[in-house]
């Protein structure tokens, strides 16, 4: 039995969990440029050790609701092929190790979207497993449209 490691974060009282072998590091909410002409969801870029890191509002793609940012609220940075994004989430808890076994399709779940993996029942919790893949594709392709 194969365990998924994901780190564990919250978007309004919801548990969401992210593969870590996308995740290049989380940080603190700083300073964000803001950009024209992009979704309300992009939030801007910042300046992440002379990387200039686009920003995504987790909360706001997922079309759940605007979101106030706290003392709380970090960016998970991640990499996927050659594209780099941060996504602002509530908050971040834990890395953990999920066995496959506990993770049920999301279509099976009673949803269907592109955006989810599927749904871990895990020590007592319900963790969303978001798929990073098709947030991304999706990002090109509004991007494509918009250019």
């Amino acid at each position: 039995m194969e365990n998924i490691k994901v780190i564990a974060f919250t978007l309004r009282d919801e548990e969401y969990g992210l593969n870590i072998d996308y995740v290049q590091s989380i940080e603190r909410l700083s300073p964000i440029t803001r950009v024209p002409n992009v979704p309300a969801y992009v939030k801007g870029v910042i300046n992440l050790r002379g990387n200039i890191i686009p920003l995504i509002d987790l909360q706001s793609k997922l079309s759940l609701g605007q979101v106030e940012y706290s003392e709380s609220t970090r960016v998970i940075i991640v990499k996927f092929e050659e594209i780099e994004l941060g996504f602002i989430v509530d908050k971040t808890s834990n890395v953990i190790n999920i066995p496959s076994d506990a993770i049920e399709a999301a279509a099976s779940s009673g949803f269907n979207t592109d955006y989810f993996e599927g749904i871990a029942k895990y020590e007592g919790r319900l963790i969303i497993l978001v798929n990073l893949e098709e947030i991304i594709k999706t990002e090109e392709n509004e991007s494509d449209v918009e250019d």
